[in-house]
């Protein structure tokens, strides 16, 4: 466990006045749970708005956006500049949403390999535009519709989403143009109907 020397602005009376080193302030503690309060009220809702457009899961977007907190908390005080936490937070959102679903292809793998038998099939929605186009964003590969989500969802500018997703500009604009072709393609293919007309 890590020892700290007495903080300025604590006395000693409230360190425990017999000892020079400590291991928790309450005082601290205190802070660093509100101001962790204060953020999670202020971008928590963004966060699993972005989550679920990415997994398309709300209990999962809800699980992705707890542990991005989780994972952030222990950092508050390492934030270089705190008016950039939004940017850190969707930072991670987006990377553990791609940690899950690399994770989920490994053991779609394995179970492929042990069962052999096919998954359960896929509900086509048959409902509003909504969930159509919903439906048919989900169907993309993650990248892709991680790139579709930041840029159009978010309106974020090309830079900031290759920042995220950690890969060029050019890369970018190459996974929204396949992603957004894909989409239109589905949603033409949806309006034409199965007998084409």
């Amino acid at each position: 466990m890590q020892q700290l020397g007495p903080l300025p602005h604590l006395s000693p009376e409230k360190m425990g006045a017999k000892t020079r080193t400590m291991t928790k302030s309450p005082e601290l503690e205190k802070a660093r749970r509100s101001r962790l309060g204060d953020l999670y009220l202020r971008h928590a809702d963004g966060a699993v708005r972005l989550a679920y457009l990415l997994t398309g899961d709300r209990a999962l977007a809800d699980d992705l956006v707890q542990d991005a907190f989780v994972y952030l908390a222990g950092r508050l005080s390492h934030l270089w500049k705190p008016d950039s936490f939004d940017a850190y937070l969707r930072r991670t959102v987006v990377n553990l949403a791609n940690m899950h679903f690399r994770r989920r292809k490994v053991e779609r793998a394995y179970l492929e390999n042990k069962v052999r038998e096919p998954g359960p099939g896929r509900r086509d929605p048959d409902v509003a535009m909504l969930q159509t186009l919903r439906a048919a964003l989900l169907r993309l590969p993650h990248r892709q519709r991680a790139a579709v989500v930041l840029r159009y969802y978010l309106d974020l500018p090309d830079v900031e989403t290759a920042d995220i997703l950690r890969c060029r500009r050019g890369t970018v604009r190459s996974l929204v143009s396949r992603g957004m072709e894909t989409l239109r393609a589905e949603l033409r293919g949806e309006e034409d109907g199965p007998d084409g007309g």
